[in-house]
Formats: C-alpha cells, sequence, structure tokens
C-alpha cells in the first residue's frame, strides 16, 4: 500500500510538472523564425509585422540580394489575435542559398571589393540562420509567388524544418503581382498551410494573423 501511495503520489507530481511547464511555455514570447531564399521579402514581411504590432521596422531592404547578412530580432512584439494575443520575439533570418557568387553581385553595380565581402557576409548569414534553427518555436517561410517553388533552396529549406518537426507556415508573397500564383506554392508544399499576402502593399495580412494563430497553437 506504502508503494503504490508513492507511484500515485510520483504520477501527480509528473502530472503537476508537465502543466506548470505548458502554462509556462505559453506566457513566454515566442520565437518566430522568418526564413527563405533572398529576394523572397522576409525582412520586408518582419518590417510589416512590427509596423502594425510596433509602430517601427525592424531591418533595411534592397533589390540587391542578401542585404541582409545577420539575423535581427525584435522582442516583444504582442499581436493581437481576436480576444487574446500573443507575444513574439521576430527573428528575420539572412536568405538561405545552395550558392553564393561574388559575380551574382557585380550586376548590381558594386565593385569586385564590395561584391566579394558581401558573398562573404552572405556566406556566414547562411550559417547563421541554420544554426538559428535549433533555437526558433516555429516558422515563417517567405516563397516569392512569381517564381518556381519546386526550387533546390526551397526544397532544402523545407527539409531542414521538416528534420526538425517545427511548426511552419508558408507564406506567398508578392501577390500584387500578376506572375503570382498561390496554387503552384500549394502544389508544391501540401503538408504545410499557406497564405498569400503582399508584404509591401500589406495585402490580406488578417489571413496571415490568423494562420500564424493555428501554427503557433503547435508549438
Amino acid at each position: 500500500m506504502i508503494e503504490m501511495g508513492k507511484i500515485k503520489l510520483g504520477i501527480l507530481k509528473n502530472f503537476l510538472n508537465n502543466l506548470l511547464f505548458k502554462l509556462l511555455r505559453k506566457k513566454k514570447n515566442i520565437k518566430l523564425g522568418i526564413y527563405g531564399p533572398p529576394n523572397a521579402g522576409k525582412t520586408t514581411l518582419a518590417n510589416r509585422i512590427c509596423l502594425d504590432w510596433v509602430g517601427e521596422k525592424l531591418g533595411k531592404v534592397s533589390r540587391v540580394p542578401h542585404e541582409t547578412r545577420q539575423v535581427f530580432i525584435k522582442e516583444k512584439v504582442n499581436i493581437k489575435l481576436g480576444k487574446g494575443g500573443l507575444s513574439f520575439n521576430i527573428i528575420d533570418t539572412p536568405g538561405i542559398a545552395t550558392k553564393i557568387d561574388y559575380e551574382d553581385f557585380l550586376k548590381f553595380n558594386l565593385t569586385k571589393a564590395q561584391a566579394r565581402r558581401r558573398a562573404k557576409e552572405a556566406t556566414k548569414g547562411v550559417i547563421e540562420a541554420i544554426k538559428w534553427l535549433d533555437d526558433v518555436d516555429c516558422v515563417v517561410v517567405v516563397l516569392d509567388a512569381t517564381k518556381n517553388p519546386y526550387s533546390q533552396v526551397n526544397i532544402t529549406i523545407i527539409g531542414n524544418l521538416a528534420a526538425r518537426n517545427i511548426p511552419v507556415l508558408i507564406v506567398g508573397n508578392k501577390m500584387d503581382l500578376k506572375r503570382a500564383k498561390i496554387k503552384n506554392i500549394e502544389a508544391a508544399f501540401p503538408q504545410y498551410p499557406v497564405v498569400g499576402i503582399s508584404a509591401e502593399k500589406g495585402n490580406n495580412m488578417e489571413e496571415f494573423y490568423e494562420k500564424l494563430y493555428e501554427v503557433v497553437k503547435k508549438c
């Protein structure tokens, strides 16, 4: 009888500890990683979220690839959803690429020295972004909806997330452009929820926040 009592007490303690852990976990700032290939609109989306809820931008955007070459974080971004809300640490990561060649930057009127430096920094940025995958709670993958989603980079990103079992929301960005096709992204990655937006114009952000909430509930 004494042993059974100890066992029941141990089970009760484990239950209470797990319950407390879950309650505390829900109160923390959710680490939301924003990932994707270069120039898909990651920083533009991060800026849109921060403008919507904080009133200021997070990072700089440019037509030159790999403008973001290091991780930028905006802490305690409180997003109100329905009657409640969630607190996020927004983590804007450098664009993931399987190959970075300094010569690709020369077409943007950079000098060889500037191009080489940018390529070196961009390579370090990709490594840093991948390391952050071990420390995020959920991820928004931003893809350019005007491009073919079946690229090696996109498949690599999604594969890394699937291997880590990280909750994912895929964003088809640039839906304000005529060439944008959200159905192509949906067909490429049917295992994940997909939402089409224009981060630059702020189009369809309400649906984005609704789907983000559904994904976060899985964290």
